[in-house]
């Protein structure tokens, strides 16, 4: 077999066999087919597009390319949870310790995000101390007596990703649905779970904007999990402005231990409690979602979820005593606040300028390399459909150069839109593929 025939089918619109899929997986993790080749292949995927066959071999082949991690010394159903991502998604830091309190096990395979805020793994080694990565003795422990973990996504899980990923970051074809969904279903499928809950976003502060981009997205990982026998369903969850009132690494942080308290904003809970519902009836715990939801939020109001996350915190080697006294999160050398020009209602805060700012102000990355300051971001004291009277308060910037706060206060200007009319509701939860 030569890479170059199989160029030549798929940019002639044929389908590839599984066999040529992997073919090809196996030259990129072995360097026998040079990087020309595969990206020439992944413009003809990216033009051509895929079958549902061919993503789901394609996928299995990148799965196959490393190592698979083993969970079954843990009892019952485990359930991953995957988020695509968005400006203050903090869901991933509530929703697995309140699953864990609810009885199902979860290991939490996280990264670094590029753009606005940093990813879970940067959120919460904004606790002081507190390690994302753990020997397998440690994890082992960890999960055994608690039931959850938080995790660093390894070179070895899906090796094959990372160089793809790379290639087409650099040539044009990152926007291919089959490949993002090869890409998220390849590592899920490799981190021990038997069933998987997809948080879909959608709106200006997600990579999918639109219902009709991120429907057929989360409709494609749901079939590629069915064929491969994880269990997988999805949630599309409101974008269109941050998810919460907190944007940035500890003042997310913050936000969680709130919501794990019972006291977090009302969109933040809503979906946290709708993914958990889901997960918990995967595992297999409770009949129907309407229960599961009702033990999700006792889980909240009891304590249960907010003690589950402080021993895990201190048994991942950061302080516990953040959750009694968030005080002890870095903070911000510089405060400013941002204030309404008019009175009227918020109609507008446009997610992707505020992660944007966000960024600026130190909290997200540029660049892979790129440090983040743990303190730095955008707290919104208003948020949209509040009133607002002149001069109010609707912003706080938080960082520790002045320039940094100069420059997102511009952005933060365009970003809020005040009007006269209350903007309509929106929902959350936009939709449920299963």
């Amino acid at each position: 077999m030569r890479a170059v025939d199989v160029i030549v089918r798929k940019r002639d619109g044929q389908a590839l066999t599984p066999a040529e899929l992997a073919f090809i997986v196996d030259g990129v993790i072995g360097g026998t087919i040079p990087d020309y080749q595969v990206s020439a292949l992944l413009m003809a995927m990216f033009l051509r597009g895929l079958t549902p066959a061919e993503t789901v071999s394609l996928t299995e082949a990148m799965a196959a390319s490393g190592r698979r991690i083993d969970l079954s010394f843990l009892p019952g159903t485990k359930v991953g949870k995957h988020s695509t991502g968005g400006v203050g998604d903090k869901t991933s830091i509530i929703v697995v310790p309140a699953v864990a309190a609810c009885g199902v096990a979860v290991m939490k395979s996280s990264g670094r995000a590029l753009g606005h805020t940093g990813g879970t793994l940067d959120k919460l080694e904004s606790i002081p101390g507190f390690r994302t990565s753990l020997d397998a003795a440690t994890l082992g422990a960890v999960l055994r007596d608690l039931h959850c973990a938080f995790v660093g996504q390894t070179a070895d899980i899906a090796p094959v990703d990372k160089k793809l990923y790379a290639l087409r970051d650099v040539t044009g074809t990152v926007e291919s649905l089959p490949l993002i969904a090869s890409s998220i279903m390849s590592k899920k499928i490799c981190e021990g779970s038997d069933a998987l809950v997809l948080d879909v976003k959608v709106g200006s502060g997600a990579f999918m904007k639109t219902m009709d981009e991120a429907r057929p997205l989360a409709r494609t990982m749901v079939s590629i999990g069915r064929h491969v026998g994880l269990r997988t369903e999805a949630l599309l969850t409101d974008m269109d402005a941050p998810l919460g009132r907190a944007v940035g690494n500890a003042l997310e942080i913050r936000e969680c231990i709130e919501t794990l308290k019972g006291e977090g904003p009302g969109d933040v809970e809503a979906i946290c409690v709708a993914l958990a519902a889901r997960m918990l009836r995967l595992g297999g715990v409770v009949p129907s979602l309407d229960d599961a939801a009702a033990r999700v939020r006792r889980a909240l109001t009891s304590g249960a979820a907010l003690e589950r996350f402080r021993a895990l915190v201190e048994r991942q080697g950061g302080d516990p005593g953040v959750v009694d006294d968030p005080g002890r999160l870095p903070r911000a050398s510089r405060v400013e606040v941002v204030t309404a020009e008019r009175a009227g209602f918020v109609q507008e805060l446009r997610a992707d300028l505020v992660g944007h700012a966000s960024m600026i102000l130190g909290a997200g990355r540029e660049r892979a390399d790129a440090a983040v300051d743990p303190a730095a971001g955008v707290f919104l004291r208003a948020a949209r459909g509040d009133r607002v009277e002149a001069g109010d308060a609707i912003a706080e910037l938080h960082a520790s150069e002045g320039g940094r706060i100069d420059r997102a206060r511009r952005l933060m200007a365009s970003a809020l839109v005040v009007g006269d009319q209350r903007p309509a509701a929106r929902e959350p939860v936009l939709a449920v593929e299963t």
